[in-house]
């Protein structure tokens, strides 16, 4: 039985007439006959009555014919949402994130994304970065945005730029070194810092550490925060002064003020990390291109 041959009696059924299906269908009646009489062979039921004034259904005839209409549909859905699958239309998108980073290049990527392509139904997954590392490798994720290709635990991963951020220094408002407009190096290294835990960030405290070392200072990590929420409300009540990227400022408003460092040249690279020759689909290939659009007009 092939799907041809079920169109074929659906025609007829619906027209109950060889000659009106046939010229339909564009086929000719003696050759439309001969499908429809096989279907009914194949089957073992007379699915329609013939006679010199028409056709007309038998109730197995009916019912059939009910079956075939939400076979076809179910079929023609299927072609569809493969076709569209393959232009990057349709599917399931999992999406790795570091939330404060890339909150100035995910939010609008993401809306314009969805409002070109409303049946990719984005998953987003909010992780640390060895979270989102292992997501790439095992398969879990297709796409993480996130700071770094300078992170150990993202070797043997692709990584593209798409933004380099100036470090910047985040001190609640009430702290002495607020009123500064740049803050050097030497008066960072007495202060306790907040930064991000060691087990999920394992290569945080050492680029951090780094920063220093031109000068042989070595800073101080008083506070381990799993989170960028929880690194903001450390710093807000007054426990320490965070290294970070300007960005962060849209997501704390004015709970926090943000200082250059004097003298750094240090950047914290954004970009897209994947898997090498990961699979990542046509859907996810389109989204890259939202992100860099984005990235380029924040650029200029």
């Amino acid at each position: 039985m092939e799907l041809r041959h079920l169109r074929y009696f659906m025609a007829v059924g619906e027209a109950l007439n060889f000659t009106k299906a046939a010229a339909q269908l564009r086929v000719a009646q003696p050759a439309l006959s001969r499908r429809v009489q096989d279907l009914e062979e194949e089957i073992g039921v007379d699915l329609l009555k013939r006679s010199p004034r028409g056709v007309t259904l038998t109730a197995e005839g009916k019912l059939f014919l009910e079956k075939t209409r939400q076979i076809l549909q179910l079929a023609d859905e299927s072609v569809e949402q493969v076709r569209a699958l393959a232009r990057g239309q349709y599917g399931e998108l999992h999406i790795g994130y570091s939330p404060s980073p890339t909150v100035e290049i995910l939010p609008p990527a993401l809306a314009a994304f969805q409002k070109a392509f409303p049946r990719v139904n984005v998953l987003l997954h909010d992780a640390s970065q060895r979270e989102l590392a292992d997501g790439l490798k095992n398969g879990t994720l297709e796409l993480a945005i996130t700071p770094g290709n300078t992170n150990l635990q993202f070797e043997g991963l692709e990584f593209e730029l798409l933004r380099s951020y100036p470090l910047t220094v985040a001190l609640a408002p009430t702290h002495p070194l607020a009123r500064s407009k740049a803050i050097p190096l030497e008066k960072l290294v007495a202060e306790p810092l907040v930064g991000f835990a060691r087990k999920d960030y394992p290569d945080y405290f050492p680029f951090i550490e780094r920063i220093f070392s031109p000068l042989g200072l070595k800073p101080r990590l008083a506070v381990e925060c799993d989170s960028a929420s929880s690194l903001i409300t450390a710093v807000e009540t007054g426990r320490g002064i965070a290294i970070t990227i300007p960005v962060f400022k849209i997501v704390t408003g004015n709970r926090l003020v943000f200082r250059p460092i004097a003298g750094s040249t240090e950047v914290i690279p954004v970009g897209i990390v994947r898997a090498p020759n990961g699979d990542v689909t046509p859907a996810g290939e389109k989204f890259c291109e939202f992100l860099r659009k984005v990235s380029k007009g924040i650029q200029g």
